[in-house]
């Protein structure tokens, strides 16, 4: 079934009921329906054919998620930009996509070599809300690409991962029947985390549902927990920052959560001690879903009543597989950990024109992650690290997160970045790097370590920063505080 089918049912089972609401604007079920019909309708005749790559940036808004599903019924294939990225980073998205347009805020770079078309606020305001309204249907097979979503390119140049309406189909599902089985009329999505990274997941299952989402322009802690008071949502998305800043915030105890059933988390590792204080003001309603680019959002999930687990990741979603390899290519024994690989619908068809990256990652149907983890009896998935960022020093080898996990349990720190520093004698050495609530010594964060971890793993050096580097998903980039403090540590560029 086409995308756009599920936005045309949806309109016609709650019709005038509130869909979308954003800075104090309502949009129906209908109305938005006809509006991607409009714009979709409006590029086929600017002359853009199914098939060919759009570039779309624009920020949290109605005009963002117009225009996504406007593109899924004209059988167009979405290439989302970032503002928060480069110049160069988003050029070289357009280009490597060959986007034939671009619809953007103003920010967007629009001399890629392949582009003919640039629109703004101005068309889509246009065009969207009023005129002729006829259905815009292009049929897509289910293995053509739907849209292309880049990684994060922190071992080369990103991968575009090219993304099917198998995929997106098997996304739904998977949310529907293990994430948010209970979503429908009368529920309230908030949107506080960007749309077009994890918290855009949400979207398609709330709309088909019934359920109103309102969306926030960017995220501000105190703005959240205002809006949670105002719209009484019972569901919303934040990456593990976003629920520390909520969690430090004044207003914090000052407004009326209660409505909250679910706080959905992913992108990134939970600090335990994070976890335990969201459920200690919210209640028993933290649900995270773990996935990547190449299998977006849908690998394994974790509900309320299992968050007791303390580092788990969850269990496969119901219509994915989840195993345990070593580096030949062997299923690992429960308990053993190696290369977390997935299979099932969800997973992506390729990487764009790079058929060896695509040979190296999907063996046989099964997605290798590049994350490391175990399975335990009953098939939790328990995550270690990235299989590329593990620190092997005086020849022991050393996950970044298990130390993370134990320094940021420290009441002074904030956020934490464990990396490997080159050293002559020990291969390695761990250096962290942390931001802190209120003053603390790097020596005493040393000795904190030295309670919770192996002597081999306790970190040599800490050093204390503003703010650690984060992508635009909100995940703290390891790697570039690895360069920095290289530098500055052994001046090696």
């Amino acid at each position: 079934m086409e995308i756009g089918v599920l936005i045309r049912n949806a309109a016609k089972r709650f019709g005038d009921a509130p869909a979308l609401e954003c800075d104090g604007r309502i949009v129906s079920f209908r109305e938005f329906d006809q509006a991607t019909d409009r714009i979709g309708n409006a590029l086929l005749e600017r002359g853009i054919n199914p098939g060919d790559r759009v570039g779309v940036m624009l920020p949290n808004g109605i005009e963002c998620v117009v225009v996504y599903y406007a593109l899924a019924k004209a059988g167009l294939v979405r290439v989302p930009l970032n503002e928060k990225d480069t110049w160069e980073q988003n050029i070289y998205k357009v280009d490597d996509s060959q986007c034939r347009a671009i619809i953007h805020n103003g920010k967007a770079p629009t001399d890629g070599k392949t582009v003919e078309i640039v629109e703004g606020y101005d068309w889509i305001e246009s065009i969207a809300w009023s005129g002729p309204h006829s259905p815009c249907y292009v049929p897509r097979d289910p293995e053509a690409p739907y849209r292309l979503g880049y990684t994060g390119g922190t071992t080369g140049l990103p991968k575009g991962v090219c993304l099917t309406m198998r995929g997106e189909h098997a996304e739904i599902a998977n949310f529907l029947i293990d994430l948010m089985p209970d979503i429908g009329p009368g529920d309230v999505m908030l949107h506080a985390a960007p749309i077009i990274h994890a918290s855009g997941a949400y979207f398609l299952p709330s709309f088909a549902r019934g359920a109103k989402q309102v969306i926030l322009t960017k995220f501000d802690a105190g703005l959240w927990l205002a809006e949670m008071e105002r719209t009484k949502a019972g569901y919303t998305f934040l990456v593990p920052t976003m629920i520390a800043l909520v969690l430090d915030h004044p207003d914090l105890l000052k407004r009326d959560t209660s409505s909250l059933r679910r706080l959905y988390w992913g992108a990134s590792p939970i600090p335990p001690n994070i976890a335990v204080r969201a459920q200690e003001v919210f209640g028993k309603v933290l649900a995270q879903t773990y996935g990547q680019s190449e299998a977006p959002m849908a690998i394994t999930c974790l509900g309320p009543d299992e968050h007791d687990r303390v580092g788990s990741a969850g269990r496969a979603y119901t219509l994915t597989e989840v195993a345990i390899m070593d580096e030949e290519g062997n299923f690992l024994a429960t308990g053993e950990p190696g290369e977390v690989v997935a299979r099932g619908q969800v997973l992506m068809k390729c990487y764009w024109n790079r058929p060896e990256a695509t040979e190296k990652t999907i063996v046989d149907g099964w997605l290798h992650t590049g994350d490391i983890g175990y399975l335990d009896e009953e098939g939790y998935l328990f995550l270690i690290d990235r299989k590329n960022d593990m620190i092997i020093s005086a020849g022991v080898n050393v996950y970044p997160r298990e130390v993370e996990d134990v320094i940021n349990a420290h009441p002074a720190v904030k956020e934490a970045a464990c990396v490997g520093i080159p050293d002559d004698t020990w291969g390695e050495i761990i250096h962290v790097v942390v931001a802190v609530r209120e003053p603390v010594s790097e020596e005493d964060l040393i000795a904190f370590c030295r309670d919770g971890l192996a002597r081999t793993k306790v970190p040599r050096s800490v050093a204390i920063w503003d703010e650690l580097p984060k992508s635009p998903a909100a995940k703290i980039l390891r790697r570039e505080v690895k360069v920095i403090e290289i530098e500055r540590l052994t001046g090696a560029k």
